[in-house]
């Protein structure tokens, strides 16, 4: 981009990625900020309004509401999601949507959040779904740049790390010689906004993102030395994530090595302060009382 974005437009801000994206923007300051949000009443959008945003109501079944959105933003910031009544194709069907309102209102650059592996044919439904998305990007010819995070931090706290009888233990169904690459929401949204504010390497291309790489006991250590207790790495058989969609076919993949195949190097380029496992569970206060 040949100019400075000041006016910058972020799909899914109510969320944790998209919310990351508004939290980095805003504190760089001197940048708009827009947000298409379903109900501009909700505590969240409130809450976004009150630090200066701009709300949109709609979402990304209402083609018009993105095209509001996008209309005279500098760039966009856009995610997609599974979850949902309509899965995985409701999940390309509304990627294809604000990459066309991109194309119809002459959006300058759209960023777009994919995920680390999706074009390495992994097999995973949420990963081919975004890639479906990319392809769309690609074959309409809009400047876009595709941002690729690995397997999100946060992830570990919804059901590997728990403290029981004293003892820090970190439960995943992977092997405990796999190392797993990972990063923090946090830096998702710095990432992204230093990609919207122009100016980067990466620009119209896709960059795998990611803030660490450790094996489970690894992890397990990491969480029990933060505690100050005794900890230990408990293997998981693939059946543990019977009902959790393509979850299982996810930890297969990463066994598969190189699974995930995140630049370092980049990432930290484009946030100079991305956290590592050990400073993310600093920066969240997680300890023996989490």
């Amino acid at each position: 981009m040949t100019t400075t974005p000041t006016t910058i437009a972020v799909i899914g801000a109510t969320g944790h990625q998209g919310g990351s994206v508004v939290d980095a923007l805003l504190e760089r300051g001197g940048i708009a900020v827009r947000a298409l949000v379903r109900d501009p009443d909700g505590d969240k959008a409130k809450s976004l309004a009150a630090r200066g945003v701009e709300l949109f109501p709609g979402d990304l079944t209402a083609p018009d509401s993105i095209d509001a959105l996008l209309t005279g933003a500098d760039a966009a910031f856009a995610m997609t999601t599974m979850a949902g009544p309509g899965g995985l194709e409701f999940e390309i069907g509304t990627g294809k949507a604000v990459a066309d309102a991109a194309k119809r209102t002459g959006l300058p650059h759209l960023v777009f959040s994919s995920v680390g592996g999706a074009e390495r044919n992994s097999g995973v439904g949420h990963f081919e779904s975004k890639r479906r998305v990319e392809e769309h990007i690609e074959s309409i010819g809009i400047h876009a740049t595709f941002v690729r995070p690995v397997f999100f931090v946060e992830n570990l706290l919804g059901m590997g790390a728990s403290i029981e009888n004293g003892t820090v233990i970190v439960r995943e169904p992977l092997p405990d010689d796999v190392p797993l690459q990972m990063v923090a929401v946090r830096d998702i949204g710095r990432v992204a906004a230093a990609i919207l504010l122009g100016g980067t390497v990466v620009e119209g291309q896709a960059v795998e993102i990611g803030g660490d790489e450790l094996t489970g006991p690894q992890i397990a250590a990491a969480f029990g030395e933060a505690a100050g207790l005794p900890y230990r790495y408990e293997e998981l058989p693939l059946t543990a994530l019977a009902g959790m969609g393509d979850a299982a076919t996810m930890f297969e993949w990463f066994t598969r090595l190189p699974a995930y195949q995140a630049d370092f190097a980049t990432t930290r380029e484009l946030d100079p302060e991305v956290l590592d496992l050990k400073a993310w569970i600093n920066h969240v206060g997680w300890n023996a009382n989490h």
